[in-house]
């Protein structure tokens, strides 16, 4: 980078774990993780719905703010950075470069607020990293075609399979293929329940120590009844395929009604219970789908227990080929975020 360049000025819209974990990485980590060196950031706002706002024009001082969300579970009333200004209002007024938005994904409210924070910022012409799904899930080519007009990017690699390069890999190791078909396994709350079922868990206990583990929200129901993997093979399909489909469109179901019984009989047949995601390509339309399945115990998703995640993609030119992770953390997530950050152009 040019010595003379002057950092880039970043906004983070949510700072829940995924957020915290970025900062800490690269503010508190930074010794640990040489190759993250050539980012030079300055992060102007912190901006979350409950625990207050930062913002300082010359930089927020990061490490202050992690040890009071630590200590606190809040920013400090004495902090003199503190200000009442909202996701919106921040969006729309700051002088920032990027907007990093990681606010929690609303299916009911159709991707928003998080939706109007990016389409927001690729108006005024501001590069976008996102965790959220609902952005790509519920308006994909609108943000795309909004950020080619303006110039800049809109990138969201940590909306699926965390930090696993998927679409980075798409876009640069795909070149001439037509993606036919994308499927997988790609909910771990609910892979994770499955597996602890099998074992003879109920659901109640499984979802309580997936909670405890930190990978389930405190409401597990966009888990439970599939809408988190609707719209993680809506950001697929929009992304990959082509598609122009919403969480609301895709032929959904969720585990709710599997018992124990169910779970350890399929085992029993040599079977596992999967929640498959999956996005096929017919003619001119892309379908999809996320179906409580049983996987032969030969099949490449098979093996992928708990909080592990699998994604198989086919396309007209290469046979068919698998991305797999096992037991993801909240580094992985971040390391999406980051690696998003280190694409943008310097």
């Amino acid at each position: 980078m040019n010595s003379e360049a002057k950092p880039t000025k970043v906004l983070f819209v949510g700072f829940g774990n995924v957020g915290q974990k970025v900062a800490e990485i690269l503010y508190l980590e930074h010794e640990k993780h040489p190759q993250t060196h050539s980012l030079d950031l300055s992060i102007i706002g912190i901006v979350t719905k409950s625990r207050g706002s930062l913002v300082n024009n010359n930089g927020i001082d990061v490490v202050k703010a992690l040890h009071e969300i630590r200590d606190l579970g809040r920013f400090s009333w004495t902090n003199f950075e503190l200000t009442s200004i909202k996701g919106l209002e921040a969006v729309q007024q700051l002088d920032y470069d990027v907007l990093v938005e990681l606010s929690t994904l609303s299916i009911v409210e159709r991707g928003e607020p998080a939706l109007s924070h990016v389409r927001e910022a690729l108006k005024r012409g501001r590069h976008v990293v996102t965790a959220n799904k609902g952005p790509a899930a519920f308006a994909y080519h609108e943000l795309q075609s909004l950020a080619y007009q303006h110039g800049v990017s809109f990138l969201h690699e940590s909306t699926v399979m965390d930090g696993t390069p998927v679409f980075n890999l798409a876009r640069s190791g795909l070149k001439g293929c037509t993606i036919t078909g994308v499927s997988g396994v790609l909910n771990s709350t609910t892979n994770f329940v499955l597996s602890r079922m099998e074992q003879g868990e109920s659901l109640e206990e499984a979802v309580k120590v997936a909670q405890k583990e930190g990978f389930a929200e405190a409401d597990p129901r966009n888990d439970l009844e599939g809408w988190d993997a609707a719209a993680k093979i809506s950001v697929l399909a929009n992304a990959l395929m082509g598609a122009s489909i919403t969480p609301l469109d895709v032929d959904r179901q969720g585990i709710t009604q599997v018992t124990v019984a169910d779970a350890q009989n399929a085992v029993k047949a040599g079977k596992n219970l999967k929640l498959i995601c999956s996005a096929r390509r017919d003619g001119n339309q892309v379908h999809a789908s996320v179906r409580l399945e049983e996987i032969e115990r030969g099949h490449p998703f098979a093996p992928i227990r708990e909080s592990g995640s699998i994604l198989m993609i086919e396309t007209d030119l290469l046979a068919p080929f698998v991305i797999a992770e096992t037991d993801p953390t909240l580094y992985d997530t971040a390391y999406g975020v980051i690696n998003d950050l280190m694409s943008l152009p310097q």
